[in-house]
């Protein structure tokens, strides 16, 4: 059975985890066994309350991370919602790179590029950048199309969610570096007819309650 299209908006809100113990120190991408910190589970925690002021949230979705699993559900406990996993909001596949510390990679030649050309780059035996916006952007318009004017969570990583900001601001993904995304942020983006609306970037206080499109 198909949905009847809607004149509303689709509401993406869309979620940092929490803080890991590697959070700032390593570059953790998609290995397994990363959990939160205790400092992540409170944000978790956190965020779920401030998401529960937004009336009318239908569904959760999550990466099927363990760290972004574990910020999903206090959200999913809060709002009464089973969380969904959703393959597309996976972590960028960082290739070789999974697991290296940051301050070894920052003296890399290719850091440059990842900085200032990332459109460009692509982790070895990894994902490009642009493979990852593409697909974190896909995943997005596959949720939209199941909930069409509905209000939805997507718990994610940094880089997806910057890609996918990027992307619904219209801005070059080689400046996506600039934009930042906190554990437990929040950052909104309402995707109607005439395109997407980006309501608020990198959230992390505050009242959520009035969050809606101007």
């Amino acid at each position: 059975m198909t949905r009847a299209k809607s004149t509303k908006p689709t509401l993406i809100l869309m979620v940092r985890h929490g803080r890991t113990p590697t959070t700032g120190k390593v570059l953790p991408g998609r290995a397994k066994g990363l959990h939160l910190a205790e400092s992540g589970v409170a944000e978790a925690n956190r965020v779920a309350e401030r998401l529960s002021e937004i009336k009318g949230i239908t569904a959760v979705y999550a990466s099927p991370l363990e760290r972004a699993r574990e910020t999903a559900a206090p959200i999913g406990k809060i709002l009464k919602h089973k969380v969904q996993i959703h393959q597309g909001l996976l972590e960028c596949d960082f290739g070789k790179w999974t697991g290296a510390q940051l301050t070894a990679l920052m003296k890399k030649p290719e850091w440059t590029t990842v900085q200032k050309a990332p459109s460009i780059f692509r982790f070895p035996n990894g994902e490009s950048f642009t493979e990852m916006q593409s697909r974190m952007v896909g995943a997005l318009d596959d949720i939209r199309a199941k909930h069409p004017g509905e209000i939805v969570v997507c718990v994610s990583h940094a880089d997806p969610i910057k890609a996918a900001v990027a992307h619904a601001m219209g801005t070059h993904l080689d400046l996506f570096q600039r934009i930042v995304i906190s554990t437990c942020s929040v950052s909104a983006v309402a995707y109607s007819m005439s395109g997407p609306v980006v309501l608020t970037v990198n959230s992390t206080g505050g009242s959520l309650s009035e969050l809606r499109p101007s």
